[in-house]
């Protein structure tokens, strides 16, 4: 098994310097780890390292049903081996039954939701890599299957961080399709507490069916970056959310930019459920910022730096801001040129307002 563990990690290895596709990645992972672990059904999430919510998934049969209900026990409900916890941990993997000490029954998960849809255990792998979770991967069992082994949660334990990082390098490469529309302008969606549709403007509308395709999944099928944001709204019931706070994702299009899905919770002005609102925008700059950041490995001073000069600050409102010295804003702007490759700020900015073109990705 660890052999078969070492061939799977070395594949991804080299998969991570191909054009392969974030959800061509994520059934990839899938068929490998088949052939490592035996299991019934699986479903592999790419997240956003950041906020860690979801920017797309890919589920096999027998796991779409249940999703939804997955989504409410992992944001609104606690449980063993909450995905949360598992990308803190030494150990990124774990089996439900080894949690329960073989007590299934003892998971709220399981008897709402596992055992209902015919699953016995469950293994869960938050895909870190480099101290930065990159996504989740989930293996079920029949209720005919035996429990998950130590054996096997150690064999994918050994290929976590390169599943994590080709994850995320094939994040970053975004088809061309010259047939799709793009989408254009805001829009805005408006959900139950349930996460029913109730109302929705044109442009969400073309947002929605745009992030269903990329997602490959049915229009009947609400897109896993906006359940996911509308499950972290949810779970803020009851705490106070300031302007600019609200849950947010960047998610990379088809065409190399970026969406910014971001979810409130509306209070019920009369009697009735409250109402949930999805605001669908091109990224801003000061949204991209953090992920140019992770790209190009700049410092935390580099990008608060980056963040003045994208505000068209110069370097002397830069120095007096940071309380540093304009040769240090000069020296650290050196620097951010060095990690980027652009010589000028002029570039700097227009690669960061360009929002990324993902053949510029390093």
């Amino acid at each position: 098994m660890t052999r078969q563990a070492e061939r799977i990690r070395q594949k991804f290895l080299a998969l991570a310097d191909t054009d392969l596709s974030s959800q061509d990645c994520k059934t990839a992972i899938i068929e490998e780890v088949r052939l490592l672990i035996p299991f019934a059904a699986a479903c592999c999430t790419a997240v956003d390292a950041l906020t860690m919510l979801s920017t797309g998934a890919v589920t096999e049969t027998g796991v779409e049903n249940m999703h939804p209900k997955l989504f409410v026990f992992e944001y609104l409900n606690e449980d063993f081996n909450a995905f949360s916890r598992l990308a803190e941990a030494d150990v990124t993997v774990a089996a439900l039954s080894t949690a329960t000490s073989g007590q299934l029954e003892q998971s709220a998960r399981f008897r709402n939701v596992l055992h209902p849809e015919g699953f016995g255990d469950e293994l869960r792998a938050a895909l870190v890599e480099d101290g930065k979770c990159r996504g989740f991967l989930t293996l079920f069992r029949s209720h005919e299957q035996p429990f998950f082994s130590e054996e096997e949660c150690v064999a994918l334990s050994l290929i976590t961080p390169a599943l994590a990082y080709c994850l995320y390098r094939t994040t970053l490469v975004v088809p061309q399709l010259h047939h799709t529309k793009r989408p254009t302008g805001p829009g805005v969606l408006i959900l139950s507490e349930r996460l029913e549709l109730l109302s929705a403007d044109a442009a969400a509308e073309s947002w929605l069916s745009a992030l269903q395709h990329f997602e490959r999944i049915g229009d009947a099928t609400l897109p896993r970056p906006v359940r996911a944001v509308c499950m972290r709204a949810l779970s803020s019931a009851g705490k106070e959310v300031h302007p600019g706070e609200q849950p947010n994702v960047c998610v990379a299009m088809q065409d190399g930019s970026y969406l910014s899905i971001r979810a409130s919770r509306l209070h019920a002005l009369t009697e009735g459920d409250a109402k949930l609102a999805v605001c669908f925008e091109d990224a801003k700059p000061s949204d991209m910022l953090p992920v140019m950041a992770e790209l190009y490995g700049l410092s935390a001073r580099e990008t608060e730096i980056l963040e003045q000069i994208v505000a068209g600050h110069s370097t002397r409102e830069v120095a007096v801001t940071l309380h540093i010295s304009a040769y240090t804003v000069q020296d650290h702007l050196k620097a951010i040129f060095a990690k980027t490759g652009f010589s000028s700020r002029r570039e700097l900015i227009w690669h960061v307002y360009s929002r990324f073109s993902a053949k510029q990705f390093p």
